[in-house]
């Protein structure tokens, strides 16, 4: 098989221990006047923030803070940010926080300059999913290794009220410039780093089962990213002071979801991300924390029909031996080992653990398959999965 495929990132990254100091200096060409949104307040807590401002004030760039952006974004939240930001005649979006905050921050970006509301750019508007064209130019500084949205093209917004958790992907929501300080990572807590080691391994996961066979670099490229963080992330877990593990974290979060790892490989969806919104939709639950509860069990599901590539995930990711590329029990094997890395790092695996019951799976795959981008009424993936999957799965977790 030839491969065909685009890759594309436009974005400026700028890595390394006290980079923070040079978000002035990159901002003052891009803009001047800054909408700086951030989080719950720990950036402000760590001094993170007042070292943001005076370096942006410093370079003659304005600030207008949009803050209390949730760990699941709220689309009302976006509206007030790109009220504020209109208000403020911003000319420039800078994300300062995790995931949530630079998801949040390319909605407000694109919002800000399309007289529509945002919610209408999401892949659930049921008008159609109509993705923007333009957005004020974005500067991500993430506090946290996780998402990867520091260098990608696409966001995750919530409506509680609905009970709805979606997306939107567009050229124009890639960030200018992504200045990744592995020292601002040091404050975040124990768990929150085991969820985004687990975040980001399953960004490389979706795209090495769910993608083209026939991609040996790829796989390559995937499995040192998830050898790095299973190496790195336990040590950043037991010391967070420890700055060489922070940093080789940091990097494979932004190499997961950059479109490098993922470029030939055209993954056919991404079925644990979709289910696991669903759940945090509905239970607001840390969404590494939701993925290392869906993951393992959906890797089994899908190990009965795409054996070979879960041969080879434990062959090469755990040296496990193998009878030939049809060795299920292998595949189990190494299943069950990930999953045992999941647990010694302080994650949980089973749905019970986050709160959630055996009540509601039939509305859970229900909801997963409405208003996304389907296959033949499918959620996408190797295999592509029923409402009667996503049930098998979820009930496999619990």
């Amino acid at each position: 098989m030839i491969m065909n495929f685009e890759f594309f990132n436009p974005t400026h990254l700028i890595f390394g221990a006290g980079s923070l100091s040079r978000l002035g200096a990159v901002a003052q060409g891009v803009g001047k006047r800054a909408l700086l949104v951030t989080g719950g307040g720990s950036v402000k807590r760590s001094g993170v923030f007042d070292r943001a401002v005076a370096s942006l004030q410093a370079a003659g760039v304005t600030v207008t803070e949009c803050a209390g952006v949730e760990p699941n974004p709220h689309i009302a939240t976006v509206r007030r940010g790109v009220q504020t930001a209109r208000e403020a005649q911003c000319d420039l979006v800078i994300a300062l926080g995790g995931g949530s905050a630079m998801d949040a921050a390319k909605v407000m970006a694109a919002a800000a300059l399309e007289q529509r509301d945002p919610w209408e750019m999401m892949a659930h508007n049921p008008a159609g999913y109509r993705p923007p064209a333009q957005a004020l130019p974005i500067i991500t500084v993430p506090t946290l290794a996780a998402t990867g949205s520091e260098m990608n093209n696409g966001a995750v917004i919530s409506d509680p009220e609905a009970k709805v958790k979606t997306f939107v992907q567009a050229a124009c929501l890639y960030p200018h410039s992504a200045i990744v300080d592995p020292e601002l990572t040091v404050s975040v807590p124990t768990d929150q780093t085991a969820y985004g080691v687990c975040d980001l391994i399953t960004h490389v996961t979706e795209g090495y089962f769910n993608g083209a066979d026939a991609t040996p670099l790829q796989d390559r490229f995937a499995e040192g990213v998830i050898l790095t963080a299973m190496t790195h992330g336990p040590k950043a877990v037991a010391n967070g002071d420890d700055i060489e593990a922070r940093a080789q974290v940091q990097w494979a979060s932004v190499a997961a979801l950059n479109g490098w790892v993922q470029a030939g490989a055209n993954p056919a969806g991404f079925p644990v991300h979709m289910i696991e919104h669903t759940l945090s939709a509905h239970h607001n639950i840390t969404h590494g924390a939701g993925l290392a509860v869906v993951n393992p069990a959906w890797m089994r599901f899908a190990a009965r029909h795409n054996t070979p590539k879960f041969v080879q995930f434990a062959e090469r990711i755990f040296g496990l031996s193998s009878n030939g590329p049809d060795d299920l029990d292998c595949a189990l094997a190494g299943i069950d080992r990930f999953e045992a890395f999941l647990r010694e790092i302080g994650c949980p695996t089973r749905l019970s653990e986050v709160g959630i019951g055996a009540e509601l799976l039939d509305r859970y795959a229900a909801d997963t398959l409405t208003g996304i981008v389907a296959y033949q009424g499918k959620l996408g993936g190797r295999p592509p999965m029923a409402h009667e999957d996503i049930v098998t799965v979820l009930r496999a977790a619990l």
